[in-house]
């Protein structure tokens, strides 16, 4: 078996992984055994705590300096955004709706790489791109009879998760993977805390339906967490990374035989646009190194 076969399936496992985090988390907060404040706190602590001993098993420390340096700051930062309006949308809108724009964030991230850190995009690109936004604007339904505020939600978290991504890619290298995802579990336990402060009302404890399943969510994002990392680890990234998109395969089946949700003709095409601009520009990321070795070779700029 090969590396990129081996890394493909370990990014599958990663979200499939994800799929089931969203699944339970939905499924406790939806049947009312807990609120998504006290959701997020809970599984933000659980998996802190999991991953505080599996960072020590490796020999990592908990605390390292680099997390008050101001690019991991401004990471932590867009966590906090994308954890909080993520659990928000999986609370007020169906599991379709939130995993399908939340695919968007490949696109997104290439988008912010040519604003934010000046890298350049050719007219491919950015039609991709285009085609990419005019998924999510199908999925949102962006009438007025049609249009659902709280998927406003899902689109932040999306903004979150993308601006944290295009922050780690300029993360202090001396970080290692066990303390990013400490850190990133510690973003989460804040970002529950954020939102009890929001919810209205005092804060209620969890039933012991909720404690279970927000445990079971723990685990099964700590999962995914460390298969995701195996998965970028084994192979090449640009060979791997469009695995990512079985996680919308995954939760949309969740989504039709769990919750019994039936998306529409529209959200499916919006859902083929989405995916399909983020596999052209994923591809257009691996021809990249290549066509910039051949110009090299070649004694031309790229373009």
């Amino acid at each position: 078996m090969s590396d990129n076969l081996r890394g493909a399936l370990w990014m599958i496992a990663a979200m499939m992984g994800f799929a089931v985090e969203d699944a339970l988390f939905k499924a406790a907060t939806g049947a009312g055994w807990l609120t998504p404040g006290m959701g997020t706190l809970l599984f933000g602590l659980i998996a802190l705590a999991i991953s505080a001993v599996s960072a020590r098993v490796q020999g990592c420390p908990l605390w390292h300096p680099a997390y008050l340096k101001p690019r991991l700051l401004a990471r932590t930062a867009a966590e906090v955004m994308g954890r909080l309006f993520f659990a928000l949308s999986l609370f007020y809108n169906s599991l379709t709706v939130t995993t399908t724009i939340l695919q968007a964030t490949p696109i997104i991230v290439t988008l912010g790489a040519v604003f934010l850190l000046g890298e350049r995009a050719g007219p491919r690109r950015w039609i991709a791109m285009g085609v990419g936004l005019a998924g999510v604007a199908l999925v949102l339904r962006p009438t007025p009879d049609q249009f659902e505020p709280t998927a406003i939600f899902a689109v932040l978290g999306m903004l979150g998760f993308a601006l944290r991504d295009l922050a780690t890619r300029t993360s202090p290298p001396e970080v290692r993977p066990a303390q990013l995802s400490l850190l990133g579990f510690a973003v989460v336990t804040l970002a529950g805390v954020v939102l009890l402060m929001v919810e209205p009302g005092r804060p209620v404890l969890p039933t012991p339906h909720g404690l279970g399943f927000m445990a079971l969510t723990a685990i099964a994002g700590v999962i995914a967490y460390t298969a995701l990392t195996r998965a970028m680890r084994t192979g090449e990234v640009s060979a791997v990374a469009p695995f990512r998109y079985s996680r919308l395969v995954a939760a949309l089946v969740i989504a039709i035989l769990v919750f019994g949700e039936r998306p529409d003709a529209v959200t499916w095409a919006g859902a083929a646009l989405i995916v399909g601009a983020g596999l052209y520009t994923l591809w257009r990321e691996r021809a990249k190194p290549a066509k910039a070795q051949g110009n090299a070779s070649e004694g031309r700029g790229t373009r």
